[in-house]
């Protein structure tokens, strides 16, 4: 009975199923795209760690802003301003970061547009994915106000894909995006437009885990995005994102709030 009682213990340990944590993507693409893009990845993540993780996509920024408020996530990419937030919020931990580009924002035209200034905006309506994406938005919206000291009306049409429909097809005269999403298009939409401002540069998007997430689950994590970013099938994967070469920078919450603040200081939403 003893031996019996010890092998069913056994049993049941080897075989139980793997812990589970929900993994949030701010919604810079349609949905779609997002399932295309962040599968594999989570999918290499269950390989490398023996973890499983459910992808949660909200079409909304304003929907995925909620949600990582209220520290629904165990684990999300998200851009750093809301990385800060989300920080101040719930104690979000960053654990990975592309250290081989800075976040910058766009603001894009019609490549037949007469528009070649941000001076040129002065009363336009302007389309951004949201009232915080951080590059498309945050940033193009202050370097208008406080660079060009230039009035527009924003239309916040929820992704980046949106925005660079909405200019390519002329219901807007100029969109604010960033330079991976933009890369990200189809050409047919990509030759259709043209940049006529880049702004200054800021921390990329982080990963970040809540501290829900045992320490050493977020170790296991922030190695496995380490170890993919080390062999070409993982950079294969993360370059869709993108991010190129998944790091640790020392204190990079509270950097990217440092640089934030100086650089949205004195600018009012």
């Amino acid at each position: 009975m003893v031996l019996f009682i010890l092998l069913l213990a056994f049993t049941c340990t080897t075989h139980a199923a793997p812990q589970s944590y929900s993994f949030g993507v701010v919604p810079q693409y349609d949905q779609r795209r997002l399932v295309a893009i962040w599968h594999p990845i989570l999918d290499e993540l269950t390989r490398r760690t023996g973890l499983r993780f459910t992808l949660i996509g909200v079409p909304q920024t304003a929907k995925f802003e909620k949600r990582f408020l209220a520290g629904q996530y165990d684990f999300t990419y998200m851009n750093p301003y809301h990385a800060a937030l989300a920080t101040r919020r719930q104690n979000y931990q960053m654990l990975v970061r592309d250290q081989a580009q800075v976040l910058c924002g766009l603001i894009v035209v019609r490549r037949d547009s007469p528009l070649h200034s941000p001076y040129d905006l002065a009363g336009k309506t302007v389309a951004f994915p949201s009232p915080n994406a951080i590059g498309a938005s945050l940033l193009v919206r202050a370097d208008l106000a406080r660079l060009f000291h230039v009035r527009i009306t924003p239309r916040y049409v929820h992704t980046h894909t949106s925005v660079y429909l909405q200019v390519a097809q002329g219901l807007v005269e100029a969109g604010g995006g960033v330079p991976g999403t933009l890369a990200g298009q189809p050409e047919s939409v990509r030759k259709r437009l043209r940049v006529i401002h880049t702004t200054t540069r800021v921390p990329s998007h982080p990963v970040v885990a809540h501290p829900r997430v045992p320490l050493a689950t977020q170790n296991k994590v922030r190695q496995a995005f380490l170890d993919m970013g080390a062999t070409s099938a993982g950079q294969a994967l993360l370059a869709r994102v993108p991010i190129q070469r998944p790091g640790i920078r020392a204190h990079g919450t509270a950097r990217s709030r440092g640089i934030l603040r100086r650089r949205l200081q004195g600018w009012r939403r």
